[in-house]
């Protein structure tokens, strides 16, 4: 206890020494971890410990081997991933519940952040007043629990409680070939099956198809089937490209069926005055789902769901009563935090145990307002357009698709090129190489391009410059090299 007493005593100590370790990092100015990876991991690997060390020399362990031998995903030329590097009061918010609040059970000011950072999303996203959340680990499990509540839904319509008796129908879930394969994992999951999932036609800039919806709905439902959502998508991660969430809406209605909103990265983009009227719709929305550990900078592993009645998300999802938590609770004369669960997310969705996440959004929300949000989501969007505009001007360089958030899809073309995949394949990976400007890509219409996604709170304009001057400078590299051969 003794040993125990003095590692608490230290840790303002520990703390301090941690910070300085990742504030070193945060100047990236390390090495990729695969250039010395048998270094780091002689270091930190070997057989297994029989005797611990003090936290003083396990610190400089990590600080030494570890931290600087992480990710490049927290770069701000790192451009790959929708999910990016979290700001530091994101950190700082997150260790604190870790500390002071493991646990998102009691009537503790974590618990209470939990709805207020809930409410105060879907303030800002302009979501209906009635619409509750809950957070999970991010959009796979979002996903999840928002068709979760649809299959429920669709079945109680038909008198029959699913969560209690199993699927006895075939179900088709209608998304587009552009939504995010969480969707089909979560048909899987839910047992209705990825055959569930009916794909809809798309347009030129790949958005569903409400003609093609109304025809696949019609067809499916002469034929017995029951259809349980409608997803759409406000920014896909491929292209960022929104759905005409209003019609869609509007056939979902027409056909009984639950509407889904796939928010997870472009919900914050209705803040943008630029492209608001492509939001029109979300009213409509039986759910919502959107990840602040994407534009938000939240560390990951923080999803929110939103529905139009959290009850259903009950129906479907409670795990049923437990003595040893039950018979620990009352809710009459609360004198104490622990006299109460709060808010029973544990039943909302597919998470007992869960960290408090809503003490993290609280945070992010309160440091720069929706003022800053609005700020940092333009800023991006323009970033988005900044390439195109280069790429435009560019000899070089090809736009495949017009931004409509913060991705912009473009390639090196050249007649001299017979295969420009294959040659944009090349300079992608040379890009990644060279890890200063780390963008992904993706294919278009059978094109591949290169895609940046510009979501990250440290990316300035400068990345995005540096980025189209990387992209023609290997490009010309390739194709000088392959002109001397």
């Amino acid at each position: 206890m003794s040993q125990e007493r003095a590692e608490c005593g230290n840790l303002p100590k520990l703390l301090q020494q941690l910070g300085a370790d990742l504030d070193q990092y945060l100047r990236f100015e390390h090495h990729d971890a695969m250039s010395n990876e048998y270094s780091w991991k002689a270091a930190l690997g070997g057989s297994l410990p029989q005797q611990g060390i003090a936290c003083e020399q396990l610190l400089e362990i990590m600080g030494k081997h570890l931290i600087p031998n992480g990710s490049q995903v927290p770069k701000p030329g790192c451009t790959s991933f929708i999910t990016t590097g979290a700001t530091s009061i994101g950190v700082l918010a997150s260790l604190s519940g870790t500390v002071a609040a493991p646990q998102r059970v009691g009537l503790t000011a974590f618990n209470y952040l939990e709805d207020l950072s809930l409410q105060w999303m879907a303030e800002m996203f302009e979501l209906p007043s009635a619409m509750k959340g809950i957070y999970s680990s991010g959009g796979s499990v979002a996903n999840l629990v928002a068709l979760g509540a649809a299959r429920q839904w669709a079945f109680e319509q038909l008198g029959i409680n699913v969560a209690e008796d199993g699927i006895p129908r075939a179900c088709r879930v209608y998304v587009s070939s552009a939504c995010h394969r969480t969707i089909h994992r979560a048909a899987a999951v839910l047992g209705m099956g990825r055959s569930a999932l009916v794909t809809i036609a798309t347009d030129k800039n790949g958005r569903l198809s409400p003609q093609a919806l109304r025809q696949q709905l019609q067809a499916d439902i002469n034929k017995g089937f029951v259809s349980v959502a409608v997803v759409a998508s406000a920014g896909t991660t491929d292209t960022g490209a929104i759905d005409p969430l209003c019609e869609i809406g509007e056939i979902a209605a027409d056909y009984q069926t639950w509407f889904h909103i796939d928010g997870a990265y472009g919900l914050p983009g209705i803040l943008d005055p630029r492209i608001r009227h492509l939001y029109d719709g979300l009213s409509l929305a039986d759910s919502v789902i959107v990840d602040p550990h994407k534009w938000l900078g939240a560390p990951v592993g923080i999803g929110a769901t939103y529905v139009r009645d959290r009850s259903i998300l009950y129906r479907a999802f409670s795990q049923g009563a437990a003595d040893y938590l039950e018979g620990a609770c009352h809710d009459d004369n609360i004198q104490n935090s622990m006299h109460s669960m709060g808010v029973p997310y544990h039943d909302f969705g597919v998470e007992l145990s869960a960290p408090s996440r809503g003490a993290v959004v609280w945070a992010l929300i309160r440091e720069i307002g929706k003022v800053g949000m609005q700020e940092r989501i333009c800023r991006h969007n323009d970033m988005a357009q900044l390439v195109a505009d280069l790429a435009h001007k560019h000899p070089d360089l090809e736009v495949v698709q017009e931004p409509t958030l913060s991705i912009c899809c473009f390639r090196y073309i050249s007649p001299h090129m017979p295969d420009l995949n294959a040659l944009n394949k090349q300079i992608h990976r040379q890009l990644v190489q060279e890890g200063n400007c780390i963008p992904s890509t993706t294919i278009i219409n059978g094109i591949l391009v290169i895609r940046p996604c510009f979501v990250g709170a440290r990316t300035t304009e400068k990345h995005a410059r540096e980025l189209v001057d990387a992209v023609v400078k290997a490009g010309n590299k390739l194709l000088a090299n392959t002109s001397s051969c």
